[in-house]
């Protein structure tokens, strides 16, 4: 259970325990949650007129996406200034504002910050372009000479992230072709070289910047691709990965993903937030290879959450989850961290259009790699409901995606025309990349932009909504006692109130194949029933909330979450 904090008003645990072992976090992508002044780009002004709304809901926190300003090569992911506000977002008094009030509504608010990569707009790179090779200002990014004749060819063989070799050559000041700088994303997203103190101490004055202005935490961007291997070695026939992170099965480390050196970093951050009297918080995105490498970055020292990505890529299947589950559970106590759980977010497709197909061969959660799968959407919800009641049941902190509360599917159809995303660009309009995730979320009414903008507003929503989304708004779903807006309020109600949730252990209980069954202590107990017969409940059990309706004989039908209080 969670109450306010008398100090400043923000969540902390009525146990005693850190408020962050049992957070349910809310993702805020900005862009696309709520637009105050009309100009169809979500903004701060939005997230303060629906602060009340994530009250209701029940979380704990909101986590926004970059708000920095930034050319918006990537939404935001290319920062141009660490310690500002985007002017199409508001300003730093609409920032300070915001903090003030989540913190009085109860909620905590991380941001996101971007360590491997700037903006080439940043003036730190505008500086490196006109100060020439071998400066002090080219130290600060990692710039080196060509290979080949005349240095024609990139120093070695890595790839963008976006498609594309990873470096670009520039044009030195006095015309000549020049040296090559990394990008491991866009060219408009340069790397930072974190073996130059100027780049530490830059990024500790940005961390103080925002933590003296009450911001309770931070997400870090690819938290696992900082630190680069010495000489930048080529891949070598090392497998490439597929997506943002995504490791290599090489025993060998890779030269620029998950390497051991990025560890010090962190235990420098750590110092740092925990120098406040209420210390701040950080949540790694890393994707790494195995649990054991994941847990790692949260070890005693080090950050005190990351996502888990496993749980994202498992299948709808029993016996897969449980071993996601036991796996991520066991790695996480064998450093003292508590597991983080996870649906989806703004770089994966929403897993309701994820749950709504057959599994594949390999796991899937981008847009491109479930094209040609038919989709089954009412599948897709009844499944979405269930993983939904099965992630706050475990044991640790959950993460929210925004609209995922409302059951929204990914937007497959959005015109060529429309997509922005810089994979889309890259991959030769190939790949469709990330937009679908990011369709701004519907609030009321009958036709688009659904309550997006105010009333009267001129510009059209950044990314076009579908009109079927008006069985799908806030406003509508707030009126069925049986939406999956409603089960998400019940549910994080019934988190709050229960000892037994939140940060803490399982024990699994006898189940049939295709079924998971387990218990929490004090008294509680769930069973998700993924693709068995129907699952009779255990003797005595007393039904709390269901993601959907029980068989006439009151057992658990396939695609079907149950929670239930087991009088222990």
């Amino acid at each position: 259970m969670t109450v306010e904090s008398p100090q400043n008003g923000s969540v902390a645990s009525s146990t005693g325990e850190p408020w962050w072992r049992s957070a349910v976090i809310y993702q805020v992508y900005i862009r696309s949650f709520a637009d105050g002044n009309g100009d169809g780009m979500g903004d701060i002004a939005g997230i303060r007129a629906r602060l009340p709304y994530l009250v209701d809901l029940g979380v704990d926190a909101l986590w926004i996406n970059p708000w920095y300003p930034s050319p918006m090569a990537d939404a935001g992911y290319d920062v141009s200034d660490y310690r500002d506000v985007e002017p199409r977002f508001g300003v730093l008094a609409d920032a300070e504002a915001l903090l003030r009030e989540a913190h009085e509504a109860g909620l905590r608010v991380l941001l996101d910050i971007v360590p491997n990569h700037s903006s080439d707009q940043h003036p730190w790179f505008q500086e490196a372009l006109a100060a020439g090779p071998c400066s002090a200002a080219r130290e600060r990014y990692i710039f080196r000479p060509g290979s080949g004749a005349g240095g024609d060819e990139p120093p070695n063989d890595w790839r963008s992230v976006f498609g594309g070799r990873a470096w670009t050559r520039i044009t030195e000041p006095d015309g000549s072709p020049g040296e090559w700088y990394l990008h491991l994303f866009a060219p408009e997203q340069p790397d930072v070289n974190w073996t130059n103190p100027e780049v530490e101490a830059d990024f500790e004055q940005t961390l103080r910047f925002w933590f003296d202005r009450g911001v309770d935490g931070f997400r870090i961007d690819v938290a696992h691709s900082l630190v680069k291997a010495a000489g930048l070695p080529d891949l070598d026939g090392r497998t490439y990965p597929a997506s943002p992170g995504q490791p290599t099965a090489a025993e060998e480390p890779h030269p620029h993903w998950d390497r051991d050196e990025v560890h010090e970093i962190y235990r420098k951050w750590r110092a740092v937030a925990d120098s406040y009297a209420d210390p701040r918080v950080f949540v790694a995105e890393a994707w790494v290879e195995r649990p054991e490498r994941l847990a790692r970055y949260v070890r005693p020292g080090e950050l005190h959450t990351a996502f888990n990505f496993d749980f994202v890529r498992a299948p709808w299947n029993a016996a897969a989850l449980r071993e996601t589950i036991d796996s991520t559970m066991a790695e996480h106590e064998a450093v003292g961290a508590p597991p983080t759980w996870v649906l989806s977010n703004h770089d994966v497709t929403r897993h309701l259009s994820r749950l709504g197909r057959a599994p594949g061969d390999e796991p899937a959660f981008n847009l491109d790699d479930l094209i040609g799968r038919p989709l089954d959407l009412d599948l897709g919800q009844r499944r979405a409901r269930a993983a939904a009641l099965l992630m706050f049941a475990l044991p640790g902190g959950a993460y929210v995606y925004q609209g995922e509360e409302l059951g929204l599917p990914e937007v497959e159809d959005l015109p060529e025309d429309a997509l922005q995303d810089p994979t889309w660009v890259r991959s030769g309009h190939t790949q469709r990349g990330r937009d679908g995730c990011r369709v701004p979320i519907p609030w009321s009414g009958t036709e688009p932009p659904f309550g997006f903008s105010p009333d009267g507003a001129q510009g059209l929503p950044w990314l076009p909504q579908p009109a079927s989304w008006a069985d799908r708004t806030a406003e509508r779903l707030s009126a069925e006692p049986d939406s999956i807006l409603a089960l998400y309020r019940s549910a994080l109600r019934l988190r709050r109130s229960l000892p037994a949730l939140g940060d803490g252990g399982l024990r699994w209980l006898p189940s049939p194949d295709g079924a998971l069954t387990f218990a929490r202590d004090p008294g509680f107990g769930c069973v998700v029933n993924l693709s068995a017969a129907p699952v009779p409940l255990p003797a005595g059990a007393e039904l709390l909330l269901s993601s959907g309706p029980l068989t006439p004989e009151g057992a658990v039908g396939p695609d079907t979450a149950v929670w239930f209080a087991t009088g222990d």
